[in-house]
C-alpha cells in the first residue's frame, strides 16, 4: 500500500527532512513531489514556505507493527514490537515485551487474543492475499498450548476411568483444535463442539457413546442427556373374575 504525507519547509529539502523525520524513514524509502517552491519575499515580507508530498510503501507486517505500538501505548503498556515476515506462508510474527505483560495477555490469554484479532484486520486491509497475524509475549502461546494438550489427556484418561463424557471450558477456535489434534490418535475416546461463540467448548466422550451418535444425527436428545423412557401408570392392579378378560369389561 502507498500512503503519502505532505511536510513544508523554508526549502524543498527542509521540507524532505521534516517528512522523513516524521515517517521515520530514510531518503531511499520515499519518493518526493514538489507541491509549491518557496519564495523569500522583500525583507520577510510575502515569504511563503516549500510545501512537497512524500509517498512511501508499507507492508502488512510495518502496518501491523505501526497499530500495535500505538495501541498498547493508548492502553498503558507499552512494549517493544519486534516484528518478522515470512512472505512463503503469509505470516507475521510480533513478539512483545515490556513491563506489563500481563494485563496484555489477559484471563486464559483473552485480551492478547482481542489484541491479535484487531491486529489481523489491519494488516490484511487493502490487501489482495490473506496474511497471517500472531502475536505472542513471554512464549505464552507455547506454554498455552503444552497446558491444553496436557489438559486434553488427563480428561481423555478421565473420561476412559469413569466412562463419563466431559465438557471442557469455553475455548476459542485455535485452542479447540489443539484439544482434537493432541485426542486424534487415541481411539478410546472421541471429541466435539457444541455451543455457540464464545461458549463454544470441547467435549470428550468415549468412542461410540451416545453423545458422539447424537452428534452425528444418531437418537437421543440435545446437549447429550439421555433418552426419556415412557411412565408406567400408577394406581392399583385390577382383579379380574375367573374366565373375565379385561376387554370384556369395557
Amino acid at each position: 500500500m502507498v500512503k503519502s504525507i505532505e511536510a513544508k519547509g523554508d526549502t524543498i529539502e527542509a521540507a524532505v527532512e521534516n517528512a522523513l523525520q516524521l515517517l521515520g524513514l530514510d531518503r531511499d524509502d520515499v519518493s518526493v513531489e514538489v507541491l509549491k517552491n518557496s519564495k523569500s519575499g522583500f525583507l520577510g515580507i510575502g515569504k511563503e514556505p516549500a510545501i512537497v508530498r512524500v509517498s512511501y510503501s508499507t507492508s502488512p507486517g510495518e502496518r501491523a507493527k505501526s497499530f500495535l505500538e500505538g495501541l498498547l501505548i493508548r492502553f498503558g503498556t507499552p512494549a517493544e514490537v519486534r516484528m518478522t515476515e515470512d512472505t512463503e506462508t503469509n505470516t507475521i510474527s510480533m513478539e512483545l515485551s515490556g513491563e506489563k505483560m500481563g494485563a496484555v495477555i489477559g484471563r486464559r490469554g483473552d485480551t492478547l487474543d482481542a489484541i491479535q484479532y484487531l491486529t489481523n484486520i489491519v494488516a490484511n486491509r487493502d490487501e489482495d492475499e490473506r496474511w497471517r497475524v500472531v502475536v505472542d509475549t513471554e512464549n505464552y502461546r507455547a506454554k498455552r498450548e503444552t497446558s491444553l494438550e496436557s489438559l486434553a489427556e488427563k480428561t481423555a484418561q478421565k473420561v476412559i476411568k469413569y466412562r463419563k463424557s466431559v465438557a471442557l471450558e469455553p475455548m476459542n477456535p485455535h485452542e479447540r483444535r489443539i484439544i482434537h489434534s493432541a485426542l486424534q490418535g487415541n481411539e478410546a475416546v472421541t471429541t466435539y463442539s457444541i455451543g455457540s461463540e464464545p461458549n463454544r467448548k470441547v467435549v470428550v466422550a468415549l468412542a461410540g457413546s451416545e453423545g458422539q451418535q447424537q452428534r452425528s444425527g444418531g437418537s437421543g436428545t440435545a446437549g447429550g442427556g439421555k433418552p426419556r423412557r415412557r411412565r408406567r401408570r400408577s394406581g392399583p392392579k385390577k382383579e379380574y373374575a375367573p374366565g373375565q378378560s379385561a376387554s370384556a369389561e369395557e
